[in-house]
């Protein structure tokens, strides 16, 4: 009976070891999942923070909507770029203002 529960013992120490190693194996497998869900995540959230800005001013959809109507599709497009284009110019300089601590 003893020598019965110590090999229950043994193989249960086994198996936890065994567990943990998986355990730590998926956990480096899924870090490029979890990464993804949390960019995802707080690109959610800045969507939905966009949303609830534009239901709280209206008058801004209202006046895109009228410009993009008044102009010409093409220009409006055109003009997008280059305003995306300089949103972009200024995040790297920000960041990169930012990193060197001015």
């Amino acid at each position: 009976m003893n020598q019965r529960l110590n090999e229950l013992h043994l193989q249960r120490g086994r198996l936890l070891e065994r567990i943990a190693t998986q355990r730590a194996a998926l956990d480096r497998e899924l870090e490029p999942v979890r990464s993804t869900l949390y960019t995802t995540d707080r690109l959610l959230a800045r969507v939905h923070a966009c949303v609830d800005y534009l239901k709280a001013h209206p008058a801004i959809v209202a006046l895109a909507f009228a410009a993009l109507v008044i102009t010409k599709p093409r220009r409006t497009l055109r003009w997008s770029r280059r305003a995306y284009a300089v949103w972009q110019t200024w995040r790297v300089v920000r960041d990169r203002v930012m990193a060197i601590g001015l």
